[in-house]
């Protein structure tokens, strides 16, 4: 019986002292995460306050960014956004320092990886937003340039070389994010196949009844010379 209570009193004394060797590591990491996590929401919320002081907010309003994606039925907050990209860019790296405490190389690793793959995140979110901008831009010219020669579909075309680009940032940034890169290229070049589908029947049947009218003209002018 005795060597029985020995052997449980052995036991125990290994585990206490196992779990008080491996404590301070436990309790370093703990707080490392704590204060790590309070650090990272207090600077994702001065970045995004800061952004909006610097009037980026309202240069993205007058760029009708909003309006862009708000038709996509997305609702966007630069200062948000950005906010919330440091403050989880934070929030890794310090995870990256608690499990290095305690001893994690797999998860260390890991997040290592996450840490160098979050540019890639950026630059994809830029070139979105790129892609939006200039999409818009680029429908409002077309639709208006397509109205000023006559042709009753400036809308759609308008519509379509807005879309275009949108589409073409949107697969930009997939590959950037190295998201199904071939899939995308194939999807890349069946799209502009289509996109020169509809964009000679836009102008086609749009510029009919224009070109009806500067074919009739021209016969009238020539009759007349006869």
């Amino acid at each position: 019986m005795q060597s029985v209570i020995e052997t449980v009193t052995s036991s125990f004394e290994t585990l206490f002292a196992g779990f008080i060797a491996v404590f301070p590591a436990l309790l370093a990491a703990f707080l490392v995460l704590v204060i790590g996590w309070a650090i990272s929401a207090l600077v994702g919320g001065v970045v995004a306050r800061l952004i909006n002081l610097l009037w980026i907010e309202k240069l993205i309003e007058r760029l009708r960014i909003k309006d862009a994606f708000g038709h996509m039925g997305l609702k966007l907050n630069f200062g948000g956004l950005i906010g919330w990209l440091v403050k989880w860019f934070l929030i890794v790296v310090f995870f990256i320092a608690a499990s290095d405490i305690l001893g994690l190389t797999q998860i260390t690793e890991f997040l290592n990886e996450v840490v160098v793959y979050i540019p890639n995140v950026v630059i994809a979110v830029v070139v979105l937003l790129l892609g939006v901008i200039i999409g818009a831009f680029a429908g409002e010219v077309v639709e208006k340039a397509v109205k000023a020669s006559g042709v009753h579909s400036g809308e759609l075309v308008g519509g379509v070389a807005k879309w275009a680009i949108v589409v073409f940032a949107f697969m930009a940034a997939l590959v950037q994010l190295g998201i199904a890169a071939d899939m995308i290229k194939t999807l890349f070049t069946g799209f502009v196949g289509m996109l020169a589908l509809a964009g000679g029947l836009a102008f086609g049947l749009g510029g009919r009844e224009h070109a009806e009218s500067v074919l009739a003209s021209l016969k009238h002018d020539l009759t007349k010379r006869k």
